[in-house]
């Protein structure tokens, strides 16, 4: 059965790639995507792939918290129903470190801007929809002043504390009654995204290792049942996450924290 699934960050790397293998799998692709033109260019390419292909573009800047509500209003406005949420959107160098309102850009495009998007989203998913999130086997503790934009970390720091700071939220969500499935999903190390390349200077391994894992996490029955769970796919298997997200005290702590930023910040 077709299924409504958007995928943010769907413009190169994985998340394109997943993108490509949804559509020809026939089921319906939103596309997010931060220029307009490369967004009109992908989709194009896509539709290339089956006469039957149905897709969606919707433009929004992740480092603005006023773009991700307007995506989520945006795809509130077409859909009754979304099947799955893919939060693939992440940065590692940035030539703009700090927001406009002053956060850390890893934090909020790799944390906070997924949080929010998904509880905006949450009333479209319900409890039978699946929220798939982007985590890394790259995860480090997470500085508190660092994710409120009050202290300054290297671009590694910034990337491994966002990535286990979005596996925290991903198992706390997963832990509400009415919450659909949700997975924290390391989609393979060192892969050959454009992060990888710029970051590493390194060619990286076969994008589709990522893609794959990601249609499986998204479709398949067998990972229904492990909602809250982190999945490893440099080891092929559900594993243990970072001893901080396995920490309920300082889970708490994270998502307490991006609340009250929301709350700040937000109308």
């Amino acid at each position: 059965m077709s299924k409504t699934i958007l995928i943010t960050g769907a413009t190169d790397g994985i998340g394109l790639a997943t993108a490509k293998m949804l559509v020809e799998k026939g089921h319906k692709v939103l596309l997010h995507g931060r220029n307009q033109s490369k967004l009109e260019a992908v989709a194009e390419s896509l539709l290339a792939l089956s006469k039957d292909a149905s897709i969606e573009c919707f433009v929004a800047d992740l480092s603005k918290l006023s773009d991700v509500d307007a995506l989520a209003q945006a795809v509130a406005d077409k859909h009754q129903r979304l099947d799955v949420l893919i939060n693939n959107a992440g940065v590692f160098k940035t030539p703009d470190a700090k927001t406009a309102d002053g956060f850390d850009t890893r934090f909020m495009v790799n944390t906070i801007a997924p949080y929010r998007l998904t509880q905006k989203l949450l009333p479209l998913i319900g409890t039978d929809g699946r929220i798939i999130n982007l985590s890394s086997a790259a995860q480090a503790t997470v500085n508190l002043e660092a994710l409120a934009g009050n202290a300054n970390v290297s671009e590694m720091e910034a990337y491994a504390q966002s990535k286990l700071a979005i596996t925290m939220w991903s198992r706390l969500l997963a832990e509400k009654a009415d919450a659909p499935t949700v997975i924290a999903v390391n989609p393979g190390s060192m892969l050959g995204t454009k992060m990888v390349k710029q970051g590493f200077g390194a060619e990286g391994h076969d994008i589709g290792i990522g893609a794959r894992i990601l249609c499986r996490a998204a479709l398949d029955s067998d990972f229904k049942s492990h909602s809250g769970q982190y999945f490893d796919n440099d080891s092929g298997q559900f594993a243990a996450p970072h001893a901080d997200a396995l920490n309920a005290e300082k889970s708490a702590a994270v998502v307490k924290l991006i609340d009250s930023i929301l709350t700040q910040h937000t109308a």
